[in-house]
């Protein structure tokens, strides 16, 4: 189970990467494919370098996440992360 919805961004990274912009430092975020290993301080930190040097500046919860969430592609989180596609099909 993921320990937090930013587990799911990874899934997208090239979401992140268009929804933040120059500065973007994609080779910050963690690499686990199983993105459900990845410890939630990991995930944090790896979304905080790398989005420190963008315009929309480092990465908050409240400022950025349920945008970010909004944008996800549903099929990308779903091939990362077996929680996501078996809550995805419960809906």
């Amino acid at each position: 189970m993921v320990q937090c919805m930013e587990t799911w961004f990874l899934a997208d990274k090239g979401m992140l990467a268009q929804y933040y912009g120059d500065g973007f430092d994609e080779s910050a975020l963690p690499r686990n494919p199983k993105v459900e290993e990845i410890p939630k301080r990991d995930v944090l930190r790896g979304l905080e370098r790398a989005t420190a040097q963008t315009r929309k500046e480092t990465y908050h919860k409240t400022r950025h996440g349920f945008d970010i969430l909004e944008r996800l592609d549903p099929n990308a989180v779903q091939r990362l992360s077996p929680f996501a596609d078996a809550f995805f099909k419960v809906l």
